[in-house]
């Protein structure tokens, strides 16, 4: 997954509202929507076919895991266990902070290729790190719009600031965000002085494609899209919509009779 939008106690009625495109090589086999755990908690998510993992989870109880991929000169390590383990492995908890407290007893340092991940629910969200040598870093976040990409939260992003000014326009002009984020994922421009650019030293120089919201490369690209929308009512379940292809041109489905 490479760009996540949660927005956490802004939204009349919500809790928590999400976007993800998730962007992957175009031959990575994959399906865009899954019951990845049947229940105690169900879970609903993408699956990679090829390791078997997800980049999105979301559990009946209103726990969401996402995961974008920290990018390294040498490329993903293929020793190591696949990244896409982790937000099955927080989802299967009933709140985001048993789901990160699970994550930090089990995951140790160098397991894993690094990563990022958002976990929420109506109670907590949280900004977990994963680097080859140290213990999983987790931070509590506030209230407000918080965006990851293929970068850390904090550093330099030519494309969450994009992302963000798109955010905040659409707000401006009246819409709900849970309105708007269809036209925000499906965003194609590059921004201005993104072109060439590393989100940081140790990182490789990326295409200027893949800055845009929506990325199309040759064999590379915005693969699928999702929203969710976690009601404050605790009783209820996620809304949630899956769009099975690039966000430009895909439809969104509501998908929340899967949780039955």
């Amino acid at each position: 997954m490479c760009l996540l939008v949660f927005a956490w106690q802004t939204e009349p009625g919500s809790s928590l509202v999400v976007a993800a495109n998730r962007d992957e090589r175009l031959d990575r086999p994959a399906h865009a929507l899954c019951v990845l755990r049947d229940r105690d908690p169900r879970v609903l998510g993408g699956r990679d076919d090829l390791a078997g993992g997800t980049w999105l989870a979301v559990n009946e109880q209103g726990v969401v895991a996402g995961l974008t991929n920290r990018p390294s000169p040498g490329g993903r390590d293929p020793t190591k266990r696949s990244r896409g383990e982790l937000p099955l492995m927080v989802a299967a908890e009933r709140s985001a902070a048993d789901g990160v407290a699970e994550l930090s007893r089990r995951v140790r340092p160098g397991e894993y290729n690094p990563a990022w991940l958002l976990v929420g629910d109506r109670r907590s969200l949280y900004y977990v790190e994963l680097t080859l040598d140290r213990e999983p870093s987790i931070r509590q976040l506030g209230p407000g719009i918080h965006v990851l990409e293929n970068t850390a939260i904090g550093e330099p992003s030519p494309k969450v600031d994009r992302v963000r000014s798109l955010l905040v326009a659409a707000s401006a002009t009246g819409p709900s965000l849970w309105a708007a984020l269809p036209t925000v994922l499906a965003d194609h421009t590059v921004p201005v002085g993104g072109a060439g650019t590393a989100p940081g030293s140790d990182h490789p120089v990326r295409p200027s494609a893949t800055l845009a919201a929506c990325v199309h490369t040759d064999d590379y690209g915005t693969r699928s899209a999702a929203l969710v929308r976690v009601p404050s009512d605790p009783d209820s379940r996620p809304d949630m919509l899956v769009a099975d292809g690039p966000s430009c041109v895909t439809s969104f489905v509501d998908v929340s009779d899967r949780w039955t």
